[in-house]
């Protein structure tokens, strides 16, 4: 259990109310734990804007001039991977799917942020490219709705999965959202040329907080010779040019990339190579997915001071993986980052807060049988009817709580 972030958000407001608000959040420090816990309560902002090229001095003059700070709760969640079993679980009679059931023990979670994020790791491209799992993906819309529904406010597009119905899929996954959900926001692929040169910014709370989304590959699948922009991927050129775009025109720089080893309990030393580049060019927060298992989380600073906090990997937020043996338990652990950003009233904006909270997928036969639970909502007698021990018999209640504080120890709530 992480406490001694919560007391630090204390300390800070303390020393602010004793300066007259001239104390900065600062970021956190592993290193120096307390044993004291705080709960404290956050406000949603409805109030999303996109920006794309308005300068990031535009602040609302009310709100410089206010001595109080502006905070903005982050939560992301790791990989909808929906295989078969799962789609199966989602199908009713009349031959509609119900994506409601999976995230029914989490949607509150993602809902009392102020921006909730995800990684929708298949494309959504409706029936008519017909509906399939591993390990050419397609979903159907209304996985979309059930997003919409469990508060997610960005959906992570750039993945290894999101040319596999070619460009048509695409297209229609941006035609749905923008058609049926236009507050949302999407990242990592494009229908036009304009809007991948874009820096997406949202403005929430009165703090511009940038979003960047890339992929590794696409599984070998060439990207579209009419649609070369299509998909975002991780060339490094180009991540430098968005980093540079991001830190001129946004407080607070959010990084999403697709990367890593499948199946690695820990970071490789590409994804090492490329938080120097993201940390040498501005960014504050990496929010990792791929690896379909939770990776470490890693305090970052550099010699000029500079904070980066690194999720390596969040793992599956739900799958039912045909996978067989040792290691498929591990892939049935996920996490959800949860990161406050604060601004004080000199405009900068730093990490005051994070931990990361541990999620279980829980899969049984059967019309809505797969579910995400948090793991401090899961019980030994959910692990022991999971069907996932048919196929790792390691799989239990006490494995999920081992696995996350082997990797994150003290980095969870």
């Amino acid at each position: 259990m992480k406490k001694h972030v919560k007391i630090l958000s204390i300390l800070v407001l303390g020393a602010m109310l004793m300066t007259g608000c001239g104390a900065d959040p600062v970021p956190v420090n592993t290193e120096t734990a307390t044993d004291a816990e705080t709960n404290t309560d956050t406000e949603t902002n409805t109030d999303t804007e996109v920006i794309t090229d308005e300068p990031a001095s535009a602040l609302d003059e009310s709100q410089a001039d206010d001595c109080s700070s502006a905070t903005v709760t982050l939560r992301m969640v790791g990989d909808i991977l929906l295989h078969t079993p799962v789609e199966k679980a989602a199908l009713r009679e009349d031959g509609t799917y119900d994506y409601t059931a999976i995230f029914s023990h989490t949607q509150d979670l993602v809902r009392e942020a102020d921006l909730g994020l995800v990684n929708q790791e298949v494309i959504i491209g409706g029936e008519e490219l017909g509906i399939s799992g591993y390990p050419a993906f397609n979903a159907p819309y209304e996985i979309a709705d059930a997003l919409a529904d469990a508060g997610f406010d960005v959906i992570c597009h750039a993945t290894n999965h999101a040319l596999d119905k070619g460009k048509k899929g695409i297209l229609n996954t941006l035609s749905y959202w923008e058609d049926h959900y236009p507050a949302i926001t999407t990242l990592g692929i494009y229908d036009n040329e304009e809007a991948s040169q874009e820096v997406t910014i949202l403005t929430v709370n009165g703090i511009r907080i940038a979003f960047l989304n890339y992929t590794y590959g696409t599984n070998g699948i060439l990207l579209p010779s009419d649609m070369p922009y299509c998909v975002e991927l991780l060339d490094k050129e180009r991540v430098i040019a968005d980093l540079d775009k991001a830190e001129a025109e946004a407080d607070f720089t959010v990084i999403c990339p697709h990367w890593g080893v499948e199946y690695s309990l820990k970071p490789s030393t590409e994804q090492e190579k490329w938080c120097k580049v993201f940390m040498e060019h501005g960014a504050d927060l990496v929010l990792g997915t791929h690896p379909h298992v939770i990776e470490p989380i890693e305090e970052m600073t550099d010699d000029n001071g500079h904070f980066m906090l690194v999720y390596y990997s969040l793992g599956n937020f739900v799958n039912w993986t045909s996978g067989t043996g040792e290691g498929v338990a591990n892939r049935m652990v996920g996490g959800m980052a949860d990161v406050t950003l604060e601004k004080d009233k000199n405009g900068t904006v730093l990490i005051s807060d994070y931990d990361v909270i541990p999620l279980v997928t829980h899969v049984t036969k059967g019309t809505d049988g797969v579910t995400v639970y948090p793991l401090s909502e899961y019980t030994e007698e959910l692990g022991q009817t999971n069907e996932i021990r048919s196929q790792d018999s390691t799989f239990s209640y006490d494995y999920c709580v081992d696995l996350t504080e082997k990797i994150w120890g003290e980095a969870m709530q």
